[in-house]
């Protein structure tokens, strides 16, 4: 996927609109944040290096958007497969305001890129919808290793940890212009959604179905 100044949204626009139309939920990336959201990341040891760099994207993500990266969360899987249960446990914790994962699958000479690429991919949209909690794809899926060095320059806005990190919180403001809420940290479990509790304080007819591990990728083969 690319963009270009071309494609870019322009600056000020989603402001512009918002006097025109009944309502408008979201901001520029411009425009102050009012919650310091806290954020978890689900991190793959394999291609480990490339995921170091997107980690370190992430974090200077957080930084340029005033978030203090103390109160990032991160748990380490083996590869990109077992992304999603991470990712589902960070959201269902209620520790998190939204989730990012972050990972490298290069194609290599068999099918086996395909399978993988596409099961992380499926697996992250399906935690987002079950737990109503934003989880950002910034898993690098790639042709050969120099495109995904590429997409994960240190100190490069264009690194997918960064743009992963804006979009997370990008996701949180506009879920709380929605809802009127602020970051989970400050609110009590009783006062939160749902699917924002802790597994442990909702009761069984609460919870996603996803959250018994049925329908999302558990584990298998770590080598991407």
């Amino acid at each position: 996927m690319t963009s270009s100044d071309d494609t870019a949204l322009p600056a000020g626009a989603i402001g512009e609109l918002s006097h025109r139309v009944g309502a408008s939920y979201g901001a520029d990336r411009t425009t102050g944040r009012e919650h310091q959201w806290r954020i978890g990341a689900a991190c793959a040891k394999f291609n480990g290096a490339i995921t170091l760099r997107l980690v370190e994207g992430l974090i200077a993500g957080l930084v340029s958007s005033g978030i203090d990266p103390a109160t990032l969360g991160i748990a380490w899987v083996p590869g990109a497969f077992e992304l999603p249960l991470a990712a589902q446990k960070l959201a269902l914790s209620g520790r998190y305001d939204a989730v990012v994962c972050l990972g490298a699958v290069v194609r290599g000479g068999t099918p086996h890129f395909d399978f993988v690429a596409h099961q992380c991919a499926a697996g992250i949209e399906q935690v987002a919808l079950a737990t109503g909690v934003p989880v950002l794809m910034g898993v690098l899926t790639t042709d050969d290793i120099g495109q995904a060095l590429d997409r994960s320059k240190p100190g490069d806005p264009s690194n997918k940890g960064y743009e992963a990190a804006i979009g997370a919180l990008e996701m949180a403001d506009m879920l709380a212009s929605l809802a009127g809420a602020g970051p989970a940290s400050d609110r009590p479990a009783s006062d939160r959604p749902a699917s924002d509790r802790p597994a442990s304080d909702r009761p069984a007819s609460d919870r996603p179905a996803s959250a018994g591990g049925t329908d999302l990728p558990t584990g298998g083969d770590s080598s991407c």
